[in-house]
């Protein structure tokens, strides 16, 4: 790792401008000068603006909050005092989407102080990157001893012009699993981050926040004209946070791109994470996994004990067959343990047992079976969102999952709230999150969260954090009216900016035959290859049942597209419409590319500059068959192989919610 610290004395001529007539306004840069963040006391409160070049972004917007008792955190303020530094290092992600990552930027810290009675002191920290800028709130320990109830969050985001936003709603029943709408800035409610916004300027901006840690999740709601508001998540009696003595928030982040694309290779919010803290990450290595999961959700199979029960000792033999057949080497069971009904997924305080098996499913048998097979089990935990049963168990049950050689964990919370009674974003699931991800940590397993908290990067400081739902994702293909095409162009540029997502890929059977009539995957199967790539996780499941893989040429494509990358590029990309994306294997000198479309049909023709200019490489091709979209034999991948180099560039046809997948072998 290299790491280059420059004097702060240095720092002030290239990062930092103060107004010769205002002593009290300070700009600060990004190290190549594109993005500053200026700060001033304007009448004694807290006003920060944000510019990318010529154009700004954020004019001067409020700054701070209110305590209990209308206790006003926003004003009175005086400059105690202004440091600043810059920072630069390079740093290896264990795994991820790109192995070695540069973390510079420029900081100014603002200590504040208000000059009432209880002189409360305020710290605001500010940095700034090339590809955006943050800020986060520090409040200090200090004379006043007192528990702190914060009640609203004055930081605001005063846009300068309009632009469309890429939103799905907050606070709402089924959290964060809704398709996402576009809409002017001026038009929105409550939304959740990260909200993507492409600005009349023609900029490319994402608000979200990183770093999140006791503290409540942050929701952006409009207040008028173009100015988004911070909403903070709030309790169920309507406190925000609460906490003793001392806060931090988290990182609000801006993360600004030329491009849309800019936005998919800005890894700001990774960077404001503190390095990995976990002293053991052996256990934990990328894979693919199959799972007693789709015939679930399609009705083939129940959760629950019945005689249409899914996992049962016979299945999960059956399934550990064929994985080590196909040469896989992890499989999800869900449903093994004993407390499902057929009203398991009800806002109910559910009863289930983490310890206790289901009949007709014996998991130590299983798990010898399957250590005989070279295939390990993935743990499966449903709370229910009935935390108070789950806390109790929790030990327990990760315990018996570290007896029995196991190193996964999916961990689900289906409900609209956590014990029927807190919001999944607020302080209350902030905290139950990572208190799980760090007991996981100490039984040695790696965690998959669904209905969870959103991520803000912590998989940087706890790489045992792997995966999560936090979307809408192929389930919905099942049951429901599923995901219109244009979902899967709009997920990179919006929810997977926060981190990997546990989409569950890899449908062959696009039309759903063995499932509910009427429900289908809107796309086809050459566009769930291609997911692999442009949907970035370091775990991803094949979802579909065995036996529609079986003898399926298009297999060898989930063989050989690896989870774990050297290197990420988006090609290119318009947000709901198609994306293409290329990255390059860590362990090999291979480069696999995914490209997709929305419902419309579209040619393609992809450079392939990004290739070794000094080698020359056999391109394994698996597009839509000739005629194929949604509706025209969407199952048909054609395969054929051709011989390339960086300076070729290959047409590529993609059907109606088609795509095509791509693995760049050298030779």
């Amino acid at each position: 790792m290299k790491k280059y610290l420059v004097l702060p004395a240095v720092l002030l001529s290239i990062a930092i401008g103060y107004s010769q007539k205002n002593k009290n306004a300070y700009e600060l840069a990004s190290p190549n000068g594109q993005n500053k963040i200026k700060f001033e006391l304007v009448k004694n409160a807290p006003k920060y603006a944000v510019s990318h070049g010529k154009t700004e972004v954020i004019t001067p917007s409020d700054m701070g909050f209110l305590l209990k008792g209308n206790e006003n955190l926003s004003t009175d303020f005086e400059i105690k005092s202004v440091k600043n530094s810059t920072f630069d290092e390079t740093w290896e992600q264990l795994w991820g989407e790109k192995k070695n990552i540069r973390n510079h930027y420029n900081q100014l810290v603002v200590e504040l102080q208000q000059k009432g009675k209880n002189k409360r002191k305020l710290e605001i920290q500010f940095r700034a990157f090339d590809d955006g800028v943050a800020f986060r709130y520090v409040y200090p320990k200090q004379n006043v001893k007192d528990s702190i109830f914060i009640m609203d969050e004055k930081t605001t985001f005063n846009l300068k012009e309009d632009g469309k936003a890429w939103w799905i709603p907050a606070n709402r029943e089924n959290r964060d699993e809704y398709l996402f709408k576009d809409a002017p800035v001026s038009t929105l409610d409550t939304v959740l981050t990260p909200l993507t916004i492409e600005s009349k300027s023609g900029l490319a901006l994402s608000f979200h926040e990183a770093n999140l840690v006791d503290f409540a999740s942050m929701t952006l709601v409009n207040t008028s004209g173009t100015q988004l508001k911070s909403d903070l998540v709030p309790w169920s009696d309507g406190v925000k946070v609460r906490v003793k003595d001392t806060f931090t928030s988290s990182w609000r982040t801006i993360q600004i791109g030329e491009k849309p694309a800019d936005l998919i290779t800005s890894y700001l919010i990774l960077n404001l994470n503190e390095p990995n803290k976990l002293k053991n990450t052996s256990y934990f290595k990328p894979y693919k996994y199959f799972g007693i999961w789709w015939g679930m959700h399609i009705g083939k199979y129940t959760f629950w004990e019945s005689d249409k029960q899914g996992a049962t000792t016979k299945h999960a033999e059956e399934y550990i067959d064929f994985t080590a057949k196909e040469g896989f080497h992890h499989l999800l069971i869900e449903g093994w343990n004993k407390g499902w009904t057929p009203a398991w997924y009800e806002n109910k305080m559910h009863m289930f047992s983490f310890t206790k098996s289901a009949d007709n499913f014996d998991l130590e048998k299983v798990v010898e079976y399957g250590n005989k097979k070279g295939v390990a089990l993935i743990g499966y935990h449903e709370t229910g969102s009935n935390l108070i049963n789950y806390l109790k168990e929790v030990d327990e049950g990760f315990a018996l999952y570290k007896k029995l050689g196991m190193h996964s964990v999916k961990i689900g919370h289906v409900g609209s709230k956590l014990n029927m009674k807190e919001m999944h974003f607020g302080q209350f699931g902030v905290n139950y999150f990572r208190y799980i991800l760090e007991k996981a940590a100490e039984y040695d397993l790696a965690v998959l969260y669904h209905e969870s908290i959103k991520d803000t990067g912590e998989r940087r400081t706890f790489p045992n954090m792997v995966s999560r739902e936090a979307a809408r994702g192929q389930e919905y293909n099942a049951w429901s009216e599923g995901n219109p095409p244009n979902h899967l162009t709009i997920i990179p540029f919006t929810r997977l900016l926060s981190g990997p997502m546990d989409f569950t890929p890899g449908i062959f059977d696009v039309e759903v035959k063995q499932g509910y009539p009427g429900k289908r995957v809107h796309g086809t199967a050459a566009q769930q290859l291609a997911l692999y790539v442009t949907i970035y996780a370091p775990i991803q499941m094949m979802a579909d049942l065995p036996e529609n893989y079986e003898g399926k040429p298009a297999l060898q494509f989930l063989k050989d597209v690896p989870t774990d990358w050297e290197d990420t590029k988006v090609l290119e990309g318009k947000i709901g419409e198609y994306i293409t994306t290329a990255r390059k294997d860590r362990n090999s000198a291979d480069w696999f590319l995914g490209t997709i479309t929305n419902e419309k049909a579209r040619d393609v023709n992809v450079s392939l500059s990004f290739l070794d200019s000094n080698a020359t490489y056999e391109a394994q091709i698996y597009a839509d068959a000739a005629g194929t979209d949604e509706t025209h034999n969407p199952s048909e991948v054609a395969i054929s192989k051709k011989t390339v180099k960086a300076s070729d560039s290959l047409q590529l046809h993609l059907g109606g919610a088609g795509g095509t997948a791509i693995r760049f072998k050298k030779i």
